[in-house]
């Protein structure tokens, strides 16, 4: 089970982990062991609540696909066991993002106090570059 908040958690069974090799510098270790975890985690057919599934396939995120599949490859450490654990904690983090409502933003308008002291201090610097001119004889 993999726990999202106390009242949420995700059956093993619906979470597909395989076991691949991984990609990059590591000798010829690299060619024999199978050290990377693929993650597949089907939004649609899984058991979250509609809130859970209605944002994750709402998100922007490029490990999700078309479908409504997550799909996380975690090739970090050396070890199946903490791959294994580094992306159930993505896909972890990934849900509970969902979960944290975005403040809506409310457009402000600058003071004519700021506008001000920003304008004289635009005028102030101009000065001060102008004086690095050359000097006319």
């Amino acid at each position: 089970m993999l726990q999202i908040s106390l009242t949420v958690s995700i059956p093993d069974d619906e979470i597909e982990l395989s076991a691949i090799r991984a990609q990059g510098a590591g000798g010829q270790n690299v060619n024999k062991v199978s050290s990377a975890i693929h993650l597949r985690f089907d939004v649609n057919a899984s058991s979250l609540p509609d809130f859970y599934k209605q944002r994750l396939l709402k998100l922007k995120d490029r490990r999700i696909n078309k479908e409504g599949v997550i799909v996380i490859k975690a090739q970090q450490h050396r070890t199946q066991e903490k791959n294994r654990g580094d992306a159930l904690e993505r896909l972890q983090a990934l849900i509970k993002s969902v979960t944290i409502v975005q403040k809506t933003r409310r457009a402000t308008k600058a003071t004519k106090g700021s506008q001000k002291r920003r304008m004289d201090s635009k005028t102030l610097r101009g000065r001060t570059k102008a004086l690095r001119g050359k000097v006319s004889e």
